[in-house]
């Protein structure tokens, strides 16, 4: 099994929100992905005590353990535990009714000897490819059908975070899992997976520097560094974004490979 990853974060003066981590059981067939993106708040307070990087760390240990250990339980059932689970770590202390608590965008993808379980929540993509090379997307577009004009702005998106006719994330409320896009496809079907969050997506969906498929093509071949190399020097050469519009300049990059 080949299983490679990378990470950066968006700049140096401030910490890597993105996490990741690919699990896979001693005794048996199987195994879980999972990748983590951290939502950078705007500046003023969230409520929170901890921070983005505590909170993911917190969560992605527990979507691990949780998927490895209840194999019983669907991916959502996961989801909604594992943020319980979290939020009760910190309830105490800080308000989790913030609109800005700590939260965050999730892929997570379990297999097996039969199949393949996929989970993905707001805007980090996952690629699934066949044993014939194609390859196909999950995405939760959510974001993508509200308006730029709309997030620029702190008050509007505040009101549309986890919200109605807005987005969802990973924070405080369990139900958030019954919004994840999720499905099974047969294990025959599945060659690898590629979990990319949104700053290492930028390579297809800002830059438009190939497809999906061609994205998976570049990882497969040179390694996930070679993407996230490949999005900072199309960061650099638009560095305010006069060609490419992006909310940041340059955002944390993860992207985790395995060939299942």
């Amino acid at each position: 099994m080949r299983i490679e990853l990378a990470t950066a974060p968006g700049a140096a003066v401030r910490p890597n929100e993105d996490w990741t981590a690919v699990s896979l059981p001693a005794g048996g067939e199987g195994g879980v992905l999972v990748v983590l993106d951290g939502v950078t708040p705007p500046a003023g307070s969230d409520g929170c005590v901890h921070g983005v990087p505590w909170f993911t760390a917190r969560l992605g240990g527990a979507l691990v353990e949780l998927s490895g250990s209840r194999r019983d339980m669907p991916l959502d059932a996961i989801l909604s535990a594992a943020i319980l689970r979290t939020a009760d770590a910190h309830r105490d202390t800080c308000d989790l009714s913030h609109v800005r608590t700590p939260q965050a965008t999730v892929v997570l993808v379990r297999w097996g000897a039969d199949t393949v379980e996929h989970l993905v929540l707001s805007d980090s993509a996952l690629l699934l490819e066949s044993p014939d090379g194609a390859v196909r997307a999950v995405l939760d577009d959510r974001l993508d059908r509200i308006p730029r004009e709309a997030l620029r702005l702190v008050a509007t998106a505040d009101a549309l975070r986890n919200a109605e006719g807005g987005f969802f994330t990973a924070a405080a409320d369990p139900a958030v899992a019954s919004r994840a896009v999720t499905g099974r496809t047969p294990a025959a079907e599945v060659r690898s997976a590629l979990a990319l969050t949104d700053g290492a997506a930028r390579w297809v969906e800002v830059f438009r520097e190939g497809g999906w498929a061609d994205c998976l093509a570049v990882v497969r071949k040179n390694g996930p560094q070679e993407l996230v190399d490949r999005v900072r020097a199309a960061e650099s050469a638009d560095p305010d974004g006069a060609v490419f519009r992006r909310g940041k300049r340059s955002d944390d990059a993860t992207v985790t490979y395995v060939e299942l």
